[in-house]
């Protein structure tokens, strides 16, 4: 993979990779920026949060479930200190449809994080990640929710 990042002005940024999308990212003004984009961490955490759900909306797919709504959420704590390295983080996955197979939920999440999300297996060895569910049926009703422990 190759990526190519251009200056715009003060701390604005444009770049892109091999697939061409251009993304844009800033920083707050209180560290010279114009607040006008993502911060360069929160594409992390959005790459984190996106390389999991690709995999869990497929797996779930072939295994034939009828979803009609999907979330996911990453909930990252940062240290306080520079160079502010995440230090744990919990994804939350939101599955909303009719008659969800918890079994199938929890097997699309473990073969995510243990075999095919290189974002999960790289970002795991540096800090902490728990993986929560919740399944909701069709009315938005709670149907069931855990946890899956990586091994």
């Amino acid at each position: 993979m190759e990526v190519t990042l251009n200056w715009k002005n003060k701390m604005a940024f444009q770049g892109a990779a091999d697939s061409g999308f251009q993304q844009t990212m800033d920083s707050d003004e209180s560290v010279g920026g114009e607040n006008s984009a993502a911060r360069p961490m929160e594409f992390i955490a959005l790459g984190l949060a996106g390389c999991t759900a690709m995999d869990v909306i497929s797996i779930l797919q072939k295994k034939k479930q009828v979803i009609s709504d999907f979330q996911v959420k990453v909930h990252v704590e940062r240290a306080n200190e520079h160079p502010k390295v995440f230090t744990n983080a919990v994804i939350e996955y939101l599955v909303t449809g009719k008659n969800v197979s918890e079994e199938s939920v929890l097997r699309a999440i473990q073969l995510s994080a243990d075999k095919y999300c290189p974002a999960q297996a790289m970002l795991s060895k540096a800090f902490p990640i728990k993986l929560i569910y919740t399944i909701f049926d069709k009315n938005s009703v709670q149907t069931h929710a855990g946890e899956y422990i990586q091994k």
